[in-house]
């Protein structure tokens, strides 16, 4: 595969930021490692990182271009600070960056699909919550999406006693908004959606600290009758069950076999 660390400049953010990109690439003669193409322009997933993390977590924490390189997919993470994702109250517009400008840099840049059925969304913590929130936000764009150990219930743990985020991070974030039943609620997205939603998948450990934060999303899609595919075993928040579950994430997500090898 290609794996490209990009830096261009954002409308948006009015400000210059950084996404890492996979490309599949056809091969035949690297040792240990074969790679496949899509025929046509390839699939796409928009695989966000957690609180802590930039755009290039994802290929130094797991074997994310290996795992990738058969399946002729392309990969982008961007890179989106601590903003959850979300236009902050005082700080800038990570949401209009996500969810507008970035795919359309991301077609201009580079030769990737357009159709609904080869494009998905996935990530961790923040990222989870930020994946669900845009898939939820704009079904239309996308054929799947998954939470890996995501913060579903922001509601819930902006004032939760144990919760590990920094309260000037909220701050910055909603300042004195109000979250729940908004579009940054993840769980009033879920209770009032319509039925042509992409196909949701939610894994979290369950010794982790937002197991029960998954819980609640997963009820709530569970009384609107919404499917979801649910991985719920042990693991923490940690690059171990996360390693291991985008492994499961690409196996489960509807990716059109024609690859070329």
């Amino acid at each position: 595969m290609a794996r490209i660390r990009c830096d261009f400049f954002s409308e948006a953010l009015g400000m210059g930021t950084s996404m890492t990109v996979l490309l599949p690439e056809r091969t035949s003669g690297q040792i240990g490692l074969a790679g496949n193409a899509a025929v046509g322009d390839p699939p796409v997933l928009y695989l966000l990182h957690g609180l802590s993390d930039d755009d290039t977590i994802w290929t130094r924490r797991t074997s994310i271009e290996r795992y990738v390189a058969p399946l002729g997919l392309a990969v982008v993470m961007p890179q989106a600070g601590r903003s959850f994702y979300t236009d902050e109250a005082h700080g800038n517009r990570y949401w209009t960056f996500l969810s507008e400008e970035l795919p359309e840099i991301c077609h201009s840049f580079f030769r990737l699909s357009t159709r609904r059925e080869d494009t998905f969304v996935a990530g961790l913590s923040m990222g989870g919550y930020g994946a669900a929130k845009w898939a939820l936000r704009d079904p239309g764009r996308f054929a799947a999406a998954a939470s890996l150990s995501g913060a579903l219930d922001v509601t819930r743990r902006r004032d939760h006693p144990t919760s590990p985020v920094n309260p000037a991070v909220w701050h910055t974030v909603w300042g004195g908004r109000e979250v729940p039943g908004t579009d940054d609620d993840t769980v009033a997205l879920l209770e009032r959606a319509g039925s042509d939603l992409p196909a949701l998948y939610v894994a979290c450990g369950t010794e982790d600290f937002l197991y029960e934060d998954n819980i609640r999303f997963v009820e709530a899609a569970r009384r609107r009758g919404v499917p979801v595919t649910v991985e719920f075993s042990p693991g923490d928040h940690d690059w171990a069950y996360w390693d291991a579950k985008i492994q499961d994430v690409l196996a489960w997500l509807p990716l059109r076999r024609e690859v070329i090898g």
